[in-house]
């Protein structure tokens, strides 16, 4: 039997639990041990902490609260860290069980790494290249240097993710959400991801932990081609037969691996991939999306708004938010992929565009904080019906920020004050932008169609009267943002198969199935899970 109790503590209370001594928690759990020791847990008896979350309702009686399961036996001592796969009585290896895996974002990490975890032997072809490489890259292009459209920010081990917050926090309730958890804690994350309301990994950490998820893959027999693009999908009977890839870089070097099974977790910004798919007769639609800007301000401005007297409280760490606009007769507006403490960074992966994202280290502490401001768009604001209407659509806004910019990879940046007013900025106030390798101050209102300025307009200024401080006159506005999600679905079955072509297996959130890390892993083991069970019907 088990038994759920709260427990709160103010800052100042949290700070003197023992063992605490700062931020990081080293021993939180034997904190909590202790204080149950001394109330609610008996000889015997075992606990984990299921939540930690902050409520500030009332800032002047901030409480930082536990949710804590009280178990009456003694826990299995993995069943604290993370989940362990039972694969003793499953073993697929046979010559045709070599599913491949296009792409190693979280979807394709997570689906790689339970295909090879159950016996078999998975081909992961990625465009891009391994984390240490794409480092390098990035820091070059924001340095000054042209981009490599092989190795950026959106292409490459990890996926766009690995550039991010690495927030794991989402609006599924699957119950895989823990076997994800549990795995990234296994290979290196911060064991609080189980239990904090709004988990994250941090940038920083997740280019350690995706390392040596590979590493595994590895170890149990998994293959990766790294460096090399998905040109070609075969098929017979429409049946997936093989595929072609090149290198990424030549575009020359065609191979082919023949395959029965091929998950597609390519990501949201394949297009060239995209294109061919379409050309090759696999279903897709346009699907609805969401377009706008990166909003920075001073971290210090959100802890203050949120947290009160509390702002620089050492147990508290940096404020994020959460805000949606709702009007009668202009676009709804929302917040998305808040980075407290974090930079907003060039995203493209293409010359000649502008992107932007927004990504944390695991301590948050920049300066600035930053999040997207987004307004929905759909096939109504596209010229054309076709399924790829929505990521030329895409392509137009960021092709006009790179003009915008100057023509130089310069993000155009505007301060909220002019933004809100219609007119151009020549200069920052207290808000430095963050974007490398550049800024150019600019009227963002050209950027946009009128009824998408004007959703963003409208949006900034009710949030405004929500957040103290949100709609500050020197908070920083960055363009464009566009990769919220994918502009496409490319279309399956309940089996998880592609609507027109057996074997093959749209993933993800590129695939249109998914919206950031936790979802697009989840949707990696369900898709990998549904092999295992068609070959294992084959055999059979």
């Amino acid at each position: 039997m088990s038994k759920l109790i709260d427990l709160s503590f103010s800052p100042e209370e949290y700070m003197m639990l023992p063992d605490i001594t700062d931020s990081d928690e080293k021993d939180l759990r034997s904190s909590i041990a202790k204080v149950l020791r001394r109330t609610s847990l008996k000889p015997g008896s075992d606990y984990r902490i299921k939540k930690k979350s902050i409520d500030a309702r009332r800032k002047s009686q901030l409480r930082i609260c536990f949710k804590v399961e009280l178990i009456d036996k003694p826990l299995d001592p993995k069943h604290h860290d993370f989940f362990v796969h039972d694969d003793s009585d499953i073993n697929y290896y046979q010559k045709d069980a070599f599913p491949v895996v296009v792409g190693f974002g979280p979807a394709g990490i997570f689906a790689a790494l339970y295909l090879a975890q159950k016996g078999m032997k998975p081909i992961i072809v990625e465009r891009g290249f391994e984390v240490d490489q794409r480092i390098v890259d990035v820091l070059n292009h924001q340095n000054g240097k042209p981009i490599n459209p092989a190795s950026n920010i959106q292409f490459g081990e990890g996926g766009a993710g690995t550039f991010s917050d690495g927030k794991l926090y989402s609006g599924i309730s699957d119950s895989r959400r823990e076997i994800v958890l549990s795995t990234l804690i296994r290979y290196g994350a911060p064991r609080e991801i189980l239990y904090l309301n709004n988990p994250h990994v941090g940038t920083d950490r997740l280019r350690t932990v995706i390392p040596k998820i590979r590493e595994e893959i590895i170890r149990l027999g998994g293959r990766f081609l790294f460096g090399r693009k998905l040109t070609e999908v075969q098929t017979e009977n429409s049946s997936i037969k093989s595929i072609a890839h090149v290198c990424s870089i030549s575009g020359q070097d065609e191979q082919r691996i023949l395959c029965s099974h091929l998950i597609l977790a390519i990501g949201h910004s394949a297009r060239d991939t995209f294109k061919m798919l379409h050309a090759s007769g696999i279903d897709m639609q346009s699907k609805p999306y969401a377009v706008g800007l990166r909003i920075e301000h001073l971290q210090s401005w959100i802890n203050q708004a949120q947290y009160g007297p509390y702002a620089s409280h050492p147990a508290l760490g940096a404020a994020e938010y959460k805000l949606v606009s709702h009007h009668n007769l202009l676009r709804s507006a929302y917040t998305f992929c808040m980075c407290p403490g974090g930079y907003v960074i060039a995203a493209s992966d293409t010359p000649g565009q502008v992107v932007t994202n927004g990504m944390s280290c695991y301590r948050r502490d920049a300066v600035n904080s930053n999040a997207a401001i987004l307004v929905g768009v759909s096939s109504e604001d596209f010229d054309t019906d076709d399924a790829l209407a929505g990521m030329y659509f895409q392509e137009m806004l960021e092709q006009k920020a790179f003009l915008l910019g100057g023509s130089q990879g310069y993000a155009p940046v505007q301060r909220v004050v002019d933004f809100l007013e219609g007119v151009p900025s020549n200069r920052c106030g207290e808000v430095e932008p963050s974007f490398l390798p550049g800024v150019t101050y600019t009227n963002l209102k050209e950027l946009f169609p009128d009824s998408i300025y004007e959703g963003l307009r409208e949006g900034i200024i009710q949030m405004g009267r929500k957040l103290d401080g949100f709609s500050h006159p020197d908070a920083m506005l960055t363009a464009v943002e566009t990769r919220s999600s994918s502009p496409v679905r490319i279309l399956r079955g309940d089996n998880f198969q592609s609507a027109s072509c057996k074997g093959l297996y749209p993933c993800g959130e590129g695939a249109g199935y998914a919206g950031g890390i936790m979802s697009s892993a989840v949707d990696g083991l369900k898709c990998a899970e549904q092999i295992i069970m068609d070959i294992s019907q084959v055999i059979e």
